[in-house]
């Protein structure tokens, strides 16, 4: 049977997660869609759409899609939904997974790569977070949860910018984008996003672009032991009156190397160091190039779950550069930076 693909949405309070996840399942999309609600709170869907049953877990809706609660744990719940859907019991296509608003949506990605059984089941296609331009800002500051939300995702929506005026809005993609480089930013009006902005995103697939922010990329680029660029006014956006430097503790930071990895060497550092700060890495990706390989190695992971594959031959007269982006919490930069320097060849 196909993989069913997962997305996980996650987001601030008061981002628009309900008005998505209301147009997931109401609108006639043609799409059967499973939502697992991560609780069903006073925020939540349930009163507007869902009859209240306690003893029903999970609720078939008109336009096909069906949605239940997590009552007992996320893993239990999605190989019940699959199996259902083997013995034809539930027919959807796909699966969303809504994480409460102050979730780390770690564990629950880390859910669909541990367990073999839902490993067969699923594919997590991507990791969705919803921030709020209003309260956006306050809630980077004031919350360690919503900045792993933005350090975790694949992409990222910005609500409620016609709340506030622009400077503000660009401030806030902008302290975003050293958070997570790698996570396009969309601004969305109130949760009104196009399905197709949502679903097959391929957030985890190892595929061979590694997409990070080029004006981040620039930025970094002069110099690799400047931690402050941005104090020094390397900075276009250093001259708008709403724009403060952050320390945010989820930052990430980008190696370059023109020189091929040595194998072994690569290994060994990469698994030491997922060892020692796993829990802290939450998003890592490189496409890189090894000694000996005539093809792009490609490697991703979350928090301790690292993986690797090969992809596409180098091209001809392509320069084969590696690059990796690593976006974690306090995450010791020039330990990674050396350490991966040393395993040059």
């Amino acid at each position: 049977m196909a993989l069913i693909p997962a997305t996980i949405l996650t987001g601030f309070l008061g981002s628009g997660k309900t008005t998505l996840l209301k147009r997931v399942l109401t609108e006639a999309h043609g799409q059967k869609i499973a939502v697992i609600e991560n609780e069903f709170g006073d925020e939540n869907i349930d009163n507007e759409i869902l009859v209240q049953d306690s003893k029903e877990q999970i609720i078939q809706l008109n336009n096909g899609c069906v949605c239940c609660s997590i009552r007992e744990d996320l893993r239990t719940t999605l190989s019940d939904l699959a199996e259902k859907k083997r013995k034809g019991e539930l027919d959807f296509d796909r699966v969303v997974i809504e994480t409460t608003g102050l979730a780390d949506p770690g564990p629950v990605a880390q859910t669909f790569f541990m367990d073999d059984e839902i490993a067969e089941s699923y594919l997590l296609d991507s990791i969705l977070t919803l921030v709020d331009a209003k309260h956006g800002d306050q809630q980077l500051n004031d919350r360690q949860e919503a900045r792993r939300q933005v350090g975790f995702a694949d992409q990222i929506f910005i609500s409620k910018t016609d709340l506030v005026d622009g400077a503000t809005v660009d401030a806030l993609i902008h302290r975003i984008k050293h958070m997570n480089p790698r996570a396009p930013q969309t601004k969305v009006n109130f949760g009104e996003v196009a399905l197709a902005d949502v679903f097959d995103l391929r957030g985890f697939n190892l595929n061979a672009k590694l997409d990070i922010d080029p004006e981040f990329l620039n930025a970094d680029a002069h110099d690799h032991h400047d931690h402050h660029h941005d104090e020094h006014g390397h900075d276009e956006h250093c001259d708008h009156p709403h724009h403060h430097v952050h320390d945010d503790d989820v930052k990430s930071f980008v190696f370059r190397a023109d020189k091929a990895f040595s194998p072994a060497k690569l290994e060994d550092f990469l698994g030491a160091i997922v060892q020692v700060y796993g829990p802290k890495m939450l998003r890592y990706k490189g496409v890189l190039n090894m000694k000996g390989s005539d093809r792009k190695v490609i490697f991703q992971g979350v928090h301790q779950l690292m993986g690797s594959d090969l992809g596409p031959k180098w091209a001809p007269g392509e320069k084969k550069t590696s690059k990796m982006v690593f976006i974690g919490l306090d995450l010791p930069r020039e330990v990674f930076l050396q350490g991966l320097e040393g395993c040059l060849v």
